[in-house]
């Protein structure tokens, strides 16, 4: 429906193709770059930025929750510097990010890292703030404690905020990527969208916008929502 509409207004609209392409011509330039590579290169690279970034935003994001839930100092300090760094927008950081490392891979993977640490620190704070005082006093009347009693009880009950966490953190990051490709190096698919933008080719663009939707899609609800699902079943929560 929407694209015989998207279609007709094309064809009947006085604007330019290269301004206003059509839903085929859309469809052929999206066909033709993945059939040459160049949209598979881009997608490769994209998300090869994104895991390595996204997984050390977990482990920052981890590590910091612990810090803030175990300590009350840090809490007083820390916890309060994370939420206000949380509120800005990780592309602000870019410019810092280029006198720090320069236009490269480096400060793309810093704008994406960064993107998500955050919000992955406020939700494993959460989560293990929120680790029933019951489960705590049994696991300890058991005699767990140290790293046995943060991997059999804090971790396990934290573990459905903690799914919540990587779904949020993950679209952070996802956007990080785009705007940081939009803006840096890299042939990933923000500088593939660039590109289209530069040689006024909206059919190149909207074809990697539609890529960029399809992939976070796929990934929100595929992945992390039946993630979510599954655990909230099985704890019991839903």
């Amino acid at each position: 429906m929407l694209a015989g509409i998207w279609e007709v207004t094309s064809r009947l609209s006085d604007l330019p193709t290269f301004m206003f392409p059509s839903f085929t011509q859309v469809i052929q330039t999206l066909l033709s770059g993945l059939i040459s590579g160049q949209m598979i290169s881009a997608i490769t690279s994209s998300l090869g930025r994104l895991l390595l970034g996204f997984s050390i935003a977990i482990i920052l994001g981890l590590l910091l929750g612990y810090l803030i839930w175990r300590f009350k100092l840090v809490e007083d300090t820390l916890g309060f510097l994370v939420t206000a760094l949380q509120s800005i927008p990780s592309i602000v950081w870019f410019p810092l990010a280029i006198i720090w490392f320069g236009l490269n891979d480096i400060a793309i993977l810093f704008i994406v890292t960064i993107g998500a640490t955050w919000t992955m620190t406020i939700n494993a704070t959460s989560g293990f703030k929120n680790v029933p005082t019951l489960y705590q006093r049994v696991g300890k009347t058991f005699g767990s404690n140290g790293f046995h009693f943060l991997r059999t009880v804090i971790l396990p009950s934290s573990v459905p905020q903690l799914i919540s966490g990587l779904r949020i953190a993950w679209a952070f990051s996802w956007r990080a990527l785009m705007a940081g490709e939009l803006l840096g190096a890299g042939n990933g698919l923000g500088q593939l969208l660039e590109t289209g933008r530069s040689l006024g080719q909206m059919d190149l663009v909207i074809s990697v916008m539609i890529i960029i939707g399809v992939i976070g899609t796929i990934m929100d609800n595929v992945v992390f929502l039946r993630l979510e699902r599954n655990v909230q079943k099985k704890w019991g929560v839903s």
